[in-house]
């Protein structure tokens, strides 16, 4: 009988080689193994990871080369021996066995494209006892467990749908948003990738939840194999009756297809990107209505980012009162968090909120890779703050973090050594607002543009007091005044940093 031998199709995994290891163990292996191409577990250092199925579990070796599969064959890998490269059993390895893993419950363990594999872990079940619930009852339960927008604001899941199915319309529209742009982010992708279904089976409960028929992923053109997954996905998912027309017999119609944007950060935003999917430019549209009154085609729309929607399968199965026992005050649940930057150990992290930005960093990421001492972590994505070493016993939830002035955004951090110049990471934010803004608002397109010119006055030394006081009050105009978080949140990382390492702008005085 061949042993079960896992290599990840992951883009992280597939871009350090693991295309080339799965062949080179199928060719050394021949009949005596069975490869299987699974998502990433998250430890990202490890890739490629490969795991071979013992009678203990499975066992992994990483990160493997091409080159190391014939020493990993001398020394019987296959049944789970001691190898320079073995790191024991997976789940014993201290950064994946300290999570939380809801959302992220299958991600690395089964083949992202496998039906059958996808219910043996519990796949589906949610679904299932979804198309046997009234809407409201569905709406009920997610509404309980407290889940909030993992995209970056925070707004109340339950909320949300409450308001689309309040609505009589008889046409009415589900989106993904996968339009993942925050830099060092990479949880959408991960899953999708990874865990397709779960995606699918959260929208398809979510289309019963407010009545609508039609549904939308929104990806991103620079994540091709999150695009060919999710697609393919989709068409298994048709073939057995889990999309399209009374789907099991309950009376609930749901097409889905994915749409593919361009790139542009903007389209993140929720209004920019339903103008992107009716085939317009992709602008920032005024608020009110919102589009869960008036969105896609001026029809009821629910827009939610896809750790949202992959939340509410585990929900529905388990009960909302179980998944709001994770997590502290009004931050409920589990929040994947993504580590990069001067990293050790980058990776995916699922932990309830309440985790401390330390353990995140030290713990599961084991400090930075250069050695050199963390300077700062920017938390929430390019529009988030900067936070120094004596903040990092914050804990991490959407009201702790906006206490010490930052955000959760998306849950991104990016780890920065004591040689960053604070006053470039400045200019840099406005500089990524000038590019990345949509034109429609005045504080934002030339706010920016001004905003970059100033710290560039500031970093020659000139002026540098009275242009550090205009960059405080430009920064507290486009706060104000922006129409959508992109002018409205650059200010962040900016007096952030200016707040915390003022030498950085304050020693370039002539």
């Amino acid at each position: 009988m061949s042993v079960k031998v896992y290599v990840p199709c992951d883009a992280a995994a597939l871009s350090m080689g693991a295309d080339e290891v799965a062949g080179a163990i199928a060719k050394q292996g021949g009949s005596d193994v069975q490869i299987i191409r699974n998502g990433s577990r998250g430890m990202l250092w490890l890739e490629p990871l490969v795991e071979v199925e013992t009678p203990k579990g499975r066992v992994a070796y990483g990160p493997v080369g091409e080159d190391d599969v014939a020493s990993l064959f001398a020394a019987d890998f296959l049944s789970g021996e001691d190898h320079p490269l073995g790191h024991g059993v997976t789940e014993e390895i201290p950064y994946f066995a300290k999570q939380e893993r809801l959302t992220f419950a299958r991600v690395g363990i089964t083949d992202p494209l496998s039906l059958s594999d996808y219910e043996a872990h519990d796949g589906l079940a949610g679904l299932k006892k979804a198309l046997k619930m009234k809407p409201s009852e569905i709406v009920a339960q997610v509404k309980e467990s407290g889940l909030r927008g993992r995209g970056g604001a925070g707004f109340p899941t339950g909320i949300k749908w409450e308001t689309a199915l309040a609505q009589t319309e008889p046409q009415k529209y589900l989106c993904c948003n996968a339009d993942e742009g925050d830099s060092g982010t990479f949880a959408d992708r991960m899953l999708m990738e990874g865990d397709p279904f779960c995606l699918i089976e959260g929208m398809i409960i979510g289309a019963r939840a407010i009545g609508a028929d039609t549904g939308y992923i929104y990806l991103r053109s620079e994540y091709p194999h999150a695009i060919k997954t999710m697609r393919r996905a989709i068409h298994i998912m048709e073939d057995a009756g889990w999309l399209g027309d009374d789907i099991q017999g309950s009376g609930t119609n749901f097409h889905l297809s994915v749409r593919v944007g361009a790139g542009a950060y903007i389209c993140g935003e929720e209004s920019s990107m339903l103008e992107s999917l009716e085939g317009k430019r992709g602008q920032v549209k005024v608020k009110p209505p919102i589009p869960a009154i008036k969105g896609l085609f001026n029809k009821p729309t629910i827009v939610n980012n896809v750790l949202s929607l992959a939340s509410v399968p585990i929900i529905l199965d388990k009960g909302g009162a179980f998944y709001k026992d994770y997590g502290q005050g009004r931050s409920l649940g589990t929040q994947p968090f993504q580590l990069a930057g001067d990293i050790k150990q980058g990776g995916l992290v699922e932990k309830a909120f309440g985790v401390t930005l330390r353990e995140l960093v030290e713990d599961f990421g084991g400090g930075t890779y250069s050695g050199k001492p963390v300077r700062a972590v920017q938390a929430g994505g390019p529009l988030g703050a900067y936070l120094a070493p004596d903040q990092f016993d914050v804990e991490m939830d959407y009201e702790k973090l906006a206490e010490a002035g930052g955000m959760m955004g998306h849950g991104g951090l990016v780890v920065f050594n004591d040689t960053v110049d604070m006053a470039k990471m400045a200019r840099y934010a406005m500089e990524f607002c000038e590019i990345e803004s949509c034109g429609k608002c005045t504080p934002c397109r030339v706010g920016s543009v001004r905003g970059k010119e100033t710290i560039e006055k500031i970093m020659d030394g000139e002026n540098v007091k009275d242009n550090l006081a205009l960059i405080d009050e430009l920064c507290d105009l486009m706060t104000d005044s922006s129409l959508c978080a992109m002018g409205g949140l650059t200010a962040m990382p900016v007096q952030s940093a200016i707040k915390l390492f003022p030498e950085d702008f304050t020693e370039r005085s002539k």
